[in-house]
């Protein structure tokens, strides 16, 4: 382990869990400054988006009892390129469809933090926002801290600089954008009233309107189920896209498609705000 062989376990655990907890508190500081909350729901979503993390390490373990459930082993034989505009936009397929995979489960993991508490704290699209944003950031902390502790025991204190600001800048916020805009569609959920809802299957967009139909998103299920739906395919779609970002080593992407990203949370932050405004979402729903 380089230059921790002299340190003990418990001080790197220790060490690459704080610095993990860094960037939580900028980017939490950021995105819920202006809002009032019950820090024993904030601590449980926390603790839930931290949570999510332990299926997909289990699954991860599994790969080495049974190989033929790794994701990268199914794809593999789909290794051929796709997008050939130019030689930087060669995309293989397995890097497509192990990302697509990989970014479903990461969002439906963090999607259950919020269904855990669901009944007892989300009361308007407000609080679906915000608490899968909190969701994320649990997830983005144990991901991070495991990130470091790894980076220290294979390569040593020293190569420990970038991995630390990259994460702390792009990845952990890249995770609070795709929940955040999950967090909007699930508050849109529940919240909407009759009249938006007409308004909102109405006015789908024609790709939407593909995936209803190709899907069996029919008129028999429930509007709640169609808009979490679509929030985990836009989520998802947009988590797949920025690993792909990374696993290319497209680097000249990943600030504007991280700008795109956060224009189009803030562009759903205001969009909540009109639909309260206008008085296109129940605004309180009490507690069963």
């Amino acid at each position: 382990m380089n230059t921790a062989l002299s340190v003990s376990k418990t001080v790197v655990v220790v060490l690459c869990t704080g610095l993990a907890f860094i960037p939580i508190l900028l980017w939490g500081g950021h995105f819920l400054s202006k809002y009032k909350a019950s820090r024993k729901w904030i601590i449980i979503t926390f603790i839930g988006g931290a949570l999510a993390v332990t299926p997909l390490l289990i699954y991860k373990y599994l790969w080495q009892f049974f190989p033929w459930i790794n994701a990268f082993v199914w794809t593999r034989s789909l290794n051929v390129d796709i997008l050939g505009l130019s030689s930087f936009m060669m995309v293989p397929w397995a890097v497509v469809a192990t990302f697509i995979f990989v970014g479903i489960i990461e969002e439906i993991s963090k999607m259950f933090s919020v269904k855990l508490i669901d009944k007892h704290i989300l009361t308007n699209v407000d609080d679906a926002i915000v608490f899968s944003i909190v969701a994320a950031l649990g997830f983005a902390f144990v991901e991070n801290a495991i990130y470091f502790y790894n980076i220290v025991f294979l390569r040593g204190f020293e190569n420990l600089l970038f991995p630390f600001v990259f994460r702390s800048l792009f990845s952990t916020f890249a995770h609070v954008m795709f929940s955040g805009i999950f967090g909007y569609f699930y508050g849109v959920a529940h919240f909407a009233n009759p009249v938006l809802k007409r308004a909102i299957r109405k006015n789908r967009h024609p790709i939407l309107v593909f995936f209803h139909k190709h899907f069996h998103w029919k008129r028999s299920v429930m509007f709640h189920d169609e808009k979490i739906l679509e929030g985990l395919f836009f989520a998802s779609g947009l988590h797949a896209f920025f690993n792909i970002i990374l696993e290319m080593e497209w680097t000249f992407m990943i600030i504007p498609f991280l700008v795109m990203g956060y224009a189009i949370l803030d562009h759903l932050i205001k969009e909540k705000d009109n639909l309260k405004k206008y008085g296109k979402v129940i605004p309180v729903r009490t507690s069963s």
